[in-house]
């Protein structure tokens, strides 16, 4: 196993500033991790930049995670992940995929939003893997969603179907590796003011029970604890990070 101050925390979909994945590298970077970070646009290494200045060992990587071959590089270069926090999805530049009806789907868009929240955890996760398991410690956080994970959102159905599907990946891997010392969970986002927020989501947030839509850094500090040590035993879990929205019965 790694020592802990040797170990190396890969966090896709960290390009934006004000993104989960970048607040995540920044609290795990705080924890004592090495960070590779990536997105699909030259702004990594700014933020890669900024982490630095915080005190963090930190370096950005370009890549597009739904090319396997660009994948297999980028695991490569990066060396020995010890954590993996697949992040990437849902927004390209903080431009959302367009919400249809599903009769009115056509399979690009379909297969698009598949791939890009799917598809790239599934292949991220493949390449690390083999490294986690031989050094016998790892830790792997898929960020799902409350949409497709615990609740639906009409005319989002690609959307909600993969980021039901990480759960189910989770919950199947975590059986596969448990005895050497990988953990992997998911958390669950819910109104989160991200860069990408629209107003509609704005107003969403502020109707769940806490008032208020969470922050980046809340998540990012749910997703630090999943890749402790501390979390050793946590593992096939979604954690659901939603000011309490998904409980509440009565929305009358």
């Amino acid at each position: 196993m790694s020592s802990k101050a040797a170990r190396t925390a890969l966090v896709t979909g960290a390009g934006s500033e004000t993104g989960i994945g970048y607040a995540t590298a920044a609290a795990l970077g705080r924890a004592g991790f090495r960070l590779a970070i990536t997105s699909t646009t030259d702004r990594i290494h700014e933020r890669a930049r900024a982490l630095a200045q915080m005190g963090c060992v930190a370096r950005g990587w370009v890549a597009d995670l739904t090319v396997p071959a660009e994948v297999e590089r980028l695991v490569q270069a990066v060396g020995p992940v010890d954590a993996l926090v697949n992040n990437a999805g849902m927004a390209v530049l903080g431009t959302l995929d367009a919400q249809v009806p599903l009769q009115a789907m056509d399979l690009a868009l379909w297969n698009r939003v598949l791939e890009r929240n799917l598809t790239t955890t599934f292949l991220v996760t493949r390449a690390c893997l083999e490294g986690m398991t031989s050094r016998g410690w790892g830790r792997i956080v898929n960020v799902s969603s409350t949409t497709g994970a615990v609740a639906g959102v009409a005319r989002d159905a690609a959307y909600a179907a993969a980021k039901a599907a990480l759960l189910g990946l989770t919950r199947s891997l975590c059986l596969e590796v448990a005895r050497g010392g990988v953990t992997v969970n998911a958390v669950a986002p819910g109104w989160i003011a991200t860069g990408s927020q629209t107003e509609d989501e704005r107003r969403a947030g502020a109707a769940s029970p806490i008032g208020r839509s969470g922050t980046p850094a809340e998540v990012a500090a749910a997703i630090a604890f999943l890749c402790s040590e501390e979390a050793s035993y946590v593992t096939g879990q979604l954690l659901v990070v939603d000011g309490g929205n998904s409980v509440v019965e009565d929305k009358s």
